[in-house]
């Protein structure tokens, strides 16, 4: 059986997006001096690199960026560790896609290791019939699946280039 992929955003789509989500951010945390963004290694740190420079053109926070490096096949099997000290800070875990949610839960685990100041989730693409209990914050699009349809974000490097269902 071939699989058919259905383009959801494109390259100029994705732009709009995320800068719409920047601006979110920006509005929910307008009261902060700083924030902290930890994007998931691979397309998330895409998602999360793309936030911080729109970040910083439209507001004055000072903007930390993490690398969280996750292996989403055996998510029990690794200490997931942050070398940085967050505690009192306010800090905006980022990823591509809200598929299953169980990324984003072992994600927020390293976090609950310090006293944060608020925490937020943004993801590019919410996937509706998420199996985990995970609602994101900020959403640059929702989509809705059934159970068997998945969602791809394509990157070039940093660049986010397409997203589709599949």
């Amino acid at each position: 059986m071939n699989k058919q992929r259905l383009l959801i955003l494109d390259r100029e789509r994705i732009d709009r997006k995320l800068q719409r989500m920047a601006y979110q951010i920006w509005e929910e945390n307008s009261n902060e001096k700083a924030i902290t963004l930890v994007g998931i290694e691979e397309s998330g740190m895409a998602v999360a690199k793309s936030l911080v420079e729109r970040l910083r053109k439209i507001s004055p926070l000072n903007i930390d960026l993490i690398s969280l490096k996750l292996n989403k096949k055996k998510l029990l099997n690794e200490d997931i560790k942050i070398a940085e000290d967050l505690n009192g800070r306010t800090v905006i875990l980022v990823d591509d896609v809200a598929n299953s949610g169980k990324t984003l839960l072992y994600g927020l685990r390293p976090l609950m290791n310090y006293e944060l100041k608020k925490i937020m989730i943004a993801v590019l693409i919410d996937r509706k019939h998420k199996s985990y209990p995970i609602t994101p914050d900020i959403i640059g699009q929702s989509v809705s699946t059934t159970l068997l349809e998945h969602i791809e974000v394509v990157t070039e490097g940093d660049d986010i280039t397409a997203a589709y269902l599949q």
